[in-house]
């Protein structure tokens, strides 16, 4: 069993899948913390050089444009797994058995649905700003220092389709406990009372300062 995720696993393929793709969730979740701490860098920076030499960092606001998809969507799948996202918990928390996996299943559907139809959108947008036959491959680019825009714009269809696959395993998950009545599924975030929560924020504060007491 997970941590504070509350997301369990075995030896199914199902949760192989699932332990599979969190590496990549986790590295996509890497890279956009490191988007935001390049972020703070650039503006230690922008405003030492202001200060100092009168100048700015040249295309300072370009990068945070570049930055962004990063920061907002590559962690996205991620959050997904450990079920971090905003949801109705005090109404999914009073379901039971196979009433809570159904009405899991259908929201999760749902969301797919929607993921589907925004990748398909993200990447036309992609589309219409790469063109191989153009300076630096992009029909666009950022108004101080040119940055070619294409990169920023590829990161969205690359983070839903990753989002995509995600949902995709949790729809597994929970048909496979709708069909089985299972309790406690593999490879999807399990619904935590305050409590628990709480016993577990406590349980991961405690191993951590007993290994730094080592």
């Amino acid at each position: 069993m997970a941590g504070l995720s509350s997301v369990m696993t075995d030896d199914s393929a199902l949760s192989r899948a699932d332990q599979t793709l969190y590496k990549l969730e986790s590295l996509l979740a890497l890279i956009s913390g490191l988007a935001v701490f390049s972020l703070m860098v650039l503006a230690v920076f922008s405003v030492s050089g202001r200060n100092f030499f009168g100048a700015p960092l040249p295309g300072y606001v370009d990068w945070i444009e570049q930055a962004m998809p990063l920061i907002a969507f590559m962690g996205v799948a991620y959050t997904q797994r450990d079920g971090g996202h905003i949801r109705m918990d005090i109404l999914v928390g009073a379901l039971r058995g196979r009433v809570l996996w159904a009405a899991e299943f259908i929201t999760t559907l749902a969301i797919l649905i929607l993921m589907i139809l925004l990748v398909w959108g993200t990447w036309a947008h992609f589309q219409r700003s790469f063109d191989f036959g153009s300076p630096m491959w992009s029909r666009d680019s950022s108004m101080d220092i040119a940055l070619p825009l294409w990169p920023a714009k590829l990161l969205a269809p690359v983070a839903f389709s990753v989002l995509c696959l995600r949902l995709v395993l949790q729809l597994w998950g929970y048909g496979r406990a709708f069909v089985l009545g299972l309790v406690e599924p593999v490879a999807v975030p399990l619904v935590q009372s305050a409590a628990e929560q709480a016993a577990a924020e406590a349980e991961t504060v405690s191993d951590a300062n007993d290994e730094g007491a080592r």
